[in-house]
């Protein structure tokens, strides 16, 4: 094998680990996947012979890159603006990287990656580092030129940051996990929002991107108010058909290990809803339309086999 066929391979065996990465510190495929070739590119312009540990070598260029994104005025503006939510990715995608522990099935989820927009750049990276992919205080320190000190610093910061601010709803089994959302669809679709009530947590949150019309994120913080917004998103009207390009079937799924519906019009996913579900009852949703954050999700909901969908007239 000639050297730049050797570099390559080298390169590609570390793909999936590094666009599992900068998701996890972007929070959208499709900028992962820039980032990753990005990576790639310098890879190939880089004295290779020099780098002793290629593995570490790239770590640290594709964090480094996702800090320069983070840390840009476009993506400040548009994550300050709140009109942001990370792109759903369905589960069995390789982009979700290791989900061994609780730990790093949390650190992926959509309520972790949406709160982690709370921390700095480099709290954001160093929690991910450690969360999801246990490096030590020593190689995040190599990783993002810091002192260990410091490295500690900002993962105890980050930790207590996200614990503050998240109400662990454990690990649902899935077959308990989808009757819950089925019975919370039925509710939607009877038009009875006292029946919606009754399966949502007293402290519920409910976050949606408008379908990616809204300016800001839409965000409701009382059973009552989540109940509207559920009941007046799942009735139908010709004006939701048009902007669908057809009437949904709703299907059940697994995104970022969390259940949820997706809405399918013509084999086209045109939007998801995301639960997380605490004692039995629904705690906090996550609506995301906009076309631009499913394409991902999309591509593999074209590979899928799905089941029957769970409401199929709307």
């Amino acid at each position: 094998m000639d050297t730049v066929s050797f570099g390559t391979s080298r390169f590609e065996a570390s793909r999936t680990r590094l666009a599992s990465l900068a998701y996890r510190l972007l929070g959208s495929g499709a900028d992962a996947e820039d980032v990753v070739q990005d990576a790639f590119l310098r890879w190939q312009a880089a004295d290779r012979e020099r780098i002793d540990v290629p593995e570490a070598w790239l770590t640290k260029v594709v964090t480094n890159l996702c800090l320069d994104r983070l840390r840009s005025a476009q993506a400040r503006h548009e994550r300050t603006a709140g009109a942001w939510l990370p792109e759903p990715l369905l589960d069995g995608d390789p982009m979700l990287g290791p989900a061994d522990t609780f730990e790093q099935r949390e650190s992926v989820s959509l309520a972790v990656l949406t709160l982690m927009e709370r921390l700095s750049p480099v709290e954001r990276a160093v929690y991910v580092l450690r969360e999801a992919f246990s490096y030590s205080h020593a190689e995040m320190a190599q990783i993002l030129d810091i002192t260990e000190s410091a490295s500690q610093q900002h993962v105890h910061r980050a930790r207590t940051r996200v614990a503050d601010e998240r109400r662990r709803s454990g690990e649902a089994d899935p077959a308990s996990a989808r009757r819950i959302v089925e019975e919370f669809l039925a509710a939607a679709a009877s038009g009875r929002t006292e029946r919606l009530v009754a399966l949502l947590t007293d402290d519920v949150t409910a976050l949606s991107d408008g379908y990616g019309l809204a300016k800001r994120l839409l965000k409701y913080t009382t059973p009552q108010q989540v109940a509207s917004y559920v009941r007046a998103g799942f009735k139908p009207t010709p004006a939701k058909r048009r902007l669908a390009g057809g009437a949904p079937t709703f299907h059940f799924a697994l995104v970022n290990g969390s259940p949820a519906v997706l809405a399918v019009v013509d084999h086209r996913v045109v939007g998801a809803v995301a639960f997380e579900v605490r004692d039995g009852k629904v705690a906090s949703l996550r609506g995301i339309g906009a076309a631009v954050r499913l394409g991902r999700i999309n591509e593999a909901w074209s590979r899928h086999e799905p089941d029957a969908p769970v409401l199929a007239t709307w």
